[in-house]
């Protein structure tokens, strides 16, 4: 990323903590406010299901006011977007929270990602229960999910199809290297009059600052998994925009101003 020679010397600003915003946000917090409570007094592990982004910063701030620092957040790889608070305190026993499970179809019209989510949430799962699933980049026949430990079994009697296609489903012991390499996201760079947030969304969709306002105007666009309520406000660095029919943006970093006062960006969209 280029940067002027008059480019400011401190990091840009990240977004700060934002607290609950509604009963179900409160809840989460009390919730692992507990769980550290009690695993820390009777040193045991505790764990979660997954948690969003949104809800990984919740459950953060809730150890943190709990005094709680003996914590992870794990997904079953790195780089995973949905991932399990995992709760150890020192020498205590630990357990393996996340389990893994292959996905091939058999059909003409295969399933996507959307497809074998439904499918697994039709067995009658929440959504705490499954964390990413990953496209296989040489077969286009297969998935794969990170889950539960303890719902992988079940999963893997009980799902037999998803969308329109027949699925065989396996349990496995890891992902494998050409999965996690392939996950590596393209960075692309722009520039940006202001860091408001239409301005800096129509960049990343490649589309008119005045298009970007009616998806926000639409309430199509949440960041970091709150909506956006008003195209003047800020964006920061690592914000995540997800908009929604068109997928999720992340904008990485911000840097200095060109020669025409217009500031770079780089961001990614997954």
């Amino acid at each position: 990323m280029a940067y002027s020679s008059d480019a400011a010397d401190t990091a840009p600003a990240v977004r700060g903590f934002v607290p609950p915003q509604n009963d179900d946000e409160r809840r989460l917090m009390r919730r692992v406010e507990e769980l550290c409570r009690v695993s820390m007094s009777r040193g045991i592990p505790r764990y979660t299901g997954f948690f969003s982004d949104r809800e990984q910063s919740l459950a953060q701030a809730a150890c943190n006011k709990a005094g709680c620092s003996c914590i992870r957040f794990w997904g079953g790889f790195d780089g995973a977007e949905r991932k399990v608070l995992c709760i150890e305190p020192p020498d205590a026993w630990q357990e393996e929270p996340l389990a893994y499970l292959q996905f091939t179809a058999y059909g003409d019209k295969l399933p996507t990602h959307r497809d074998y989510l439904g499918s697994i949430l039709g067995l009658g799962l929440e959504r705490t229960c499954v964390g990413d699933l990953l496209a296989d980049p040489e077969h286009d026949d297969t998935f794969f999910a990170v889950v539960l430990a303890d719902k992988q079994e079940f999963i893997n009697a009980e799902l037999t199809s998803a969308g329109h296609c027949t699925v065989h489903t396996d349990c496995i012991d890891e992902l494998p290297a050409r999965l996690l390499t392939s996950r590596e996201r393209a960075l692309q760079e722009a520039t940006v009059p202001s860091l408001r947030a239409d301005a800096v969304l129509a960049v990343m969709m490649h589309t008119s600052r005045t298009r970007a306002a009616e998806y926000i105007a639409a309430g199509r666009v949440e960041i970091n998994h709150l909506p956006l309520k008003a195209a003047h406000e800020t964006a920061y660095a690592e914000d995540i925009f997800t908009v929604r029919g068109v997928g999720r943006f992340k904008l990485a970093a911000i840097g200095g101003k060109s020669r025409k006062d217009r500031l770079f960006i780089s961001f990614y969209q997954y």
